[in-house]
């Protein structure tokens, strides 16, 4: 399976990674901290050749021994792993479910970080994000310049061109998820040109498109609301780089054409799989933005910035997105977490991780309603704009999985169709 290839060649990868950057840093860990910073990254560097050999010889799972705040969910979480019905008693690194030992193996890097002041502050993942951000500064540009030149008339359009620039925004979005850093292992992964060129192309890739359902539940949120309610969007971030550049251009988007009032963006709370998005990586965007010497770029981030003082914009972090639960498990796990997501009108989850955690990661037949799989998770509207990088795919017209499978065997592993996939909740 791809799940017995992510854990086989994939993992490994990326720990030899981590590994390799902590070794680099070497000289800038002893001129911050000396000897200490030094001795911490041995330390660091030892727990994590430790984690790579355990996982490489499929030795059973180990119970977290940090003290930090998640730590009890975890081993609560092995235990019911080790008390399955169905399950192998002693859950191994490739005797259990992928999506559990591949969040386990994220935690376990955090930990040797988290573990071993002064350098626990390190995020090993950050130069990786850095750099595609770089890279992707043509796309970043095309984008910013395109969004500024709509805001000019942006008064002006009609509800059909409104429509049209909603549905261009999305699809950015959408694509912008390729970008993915544990999905190349590190690899280069960045948005080289113009993303809305290849829109039109792309169009044919989208094997669920919900567009017009987002685009009507928003329009009549906009005409019900009233003095005391405003209309709130969630954005469930993915990755940093290009693609929350795509998010918060969206964002952008929906305030200024008054589909929302508010948008509450909800990041992870430590560094995880590669490239995802912390409060840091979000914040340091905003600021590359506005200091680029790129007009449009530096108008994006100064506008950003204002909208973040105005509390127009809120970014969260939740210790819930960084543990193995799928979703269905977050009204008795995290219930602060599922009552803050019921205050919203819409919920945007982006990307692979969040769908294998709507989903439960499962192999469902493709022709699952996705309501179905959703398996009782319904805090508010919702939709996952989400490209296709594992194997879990529901909601499909009948027959029309199995007919791309015949033609293309790895069309669920490569990132070439997407989904933007609506549930109306209650």
């Amino acid at each position: 399976s791809f799940a017995y290839f992510t854990i086989k060649d994939r993992l490994p990868q990326i720990l030899t990674r981590v590994i390799d950057t902590l070794h680099r840093h070497k000289n800038e860990f002893f001129e911050e901290h000396g000897e200490k910073g030094v001795e911490a990254e041995k330390r660091a560097i030892s727990f994590l050749s430790k984690l790579r050999n355990e996982l490489q010889t499929d030795k059973p799972v180990t119970p977290l021994e940090d003290e930090l705040p998640d730590a009890a969910l975890w081993n609560q979480y092995l235990d019911y792993q080790r008390n399955l019905p169905n399950g192998n008693g002693e859950p191994s690194w490739f005797q259990s479910p992928w999506l559990y030992v591949e969040c386990y193996m994220y935690r376990r890097i955090h930990a040797a970080l988290a573990q071993n002041p002064p350098i626990d502050n390190f995020d090993v993942f950050k130069e990786g994000k850095a750099q595609n951000f770089f890279e992707s500064q043509e796309a970043v540009i095309a984008l910013c310049t395109y969004f500024q030149e709509l805001l000019k008339n942006i008064k002006d359009l009609d509800e059909k061109q409104l429509q049209e620039e909603l549905f261009k925004l999305l699809q950015v979005s959408l694509w912008g998820n390729k970008c993915d850093l544990s999905f190349s292992a590190g690899e280069d992964s960045s948005q080289k040109s113009s993303p809305l060129q290849a829109l039109e192309n792309l169009v044919p890739y989208i094997l669920v498109n919900d567009m017009e359902k987002i685009w009507s539940l928003l329009v009549n949120a906009k005409k019900n609301r009233t003095e005391r309610s405003n209309v709130r969007v969630d954005i469930i971030l993915d990755n940093a780089g290009f693609e929350l550049v795509s998010d918060l251009v969206l964002a952008d988007f929906l305030l200024s054409s008054k589909l929302a009032d508010e948008v509450y963006f909800h990041g992870k709370s430590i560094p995880w799989y590669v490239s995802d998005t912390t409060k840091h990586d979000f914040n340091w965007t905003i600021k590359q933005l506005g200091s680029a010497n790129h007009m449009w770029m530096s108008r994006c981030g100064i506008n950003w910035e204002g909208n973040l003082k105005k509390g127009v914009w809120v970014f969260r972090d939740h210790m819930f997105w960084t543990l193995p639960h799928d979703f269905s498990s977050m009204s008795e796990v995290a219930p602060d977490l599922y009552a803050e997501l019921q205050k919203s009108n819409l919920l945007l989850f982006k990307g692979d991780l969040n769908y294998r955690k709507l989903t439960g990661d499962r192999k469902w037949e493709y022709s699952v309603p996705f309501h179905q799989a959703l398996n009782k998770f319904r805090p508010a509207p919702l939709c996952s704009l989400r490209t296709l990088k594992s194997d879990t795919q529901v909601g499909l017209k009948p027959g029309q999985g199995e007919q791309i499978q015949a033609s293309e065997p790895e069309w669920m592993v490569s990132g070439k169709y997407g989904v933007v996939q609506f549930d109306a909740g209650l």
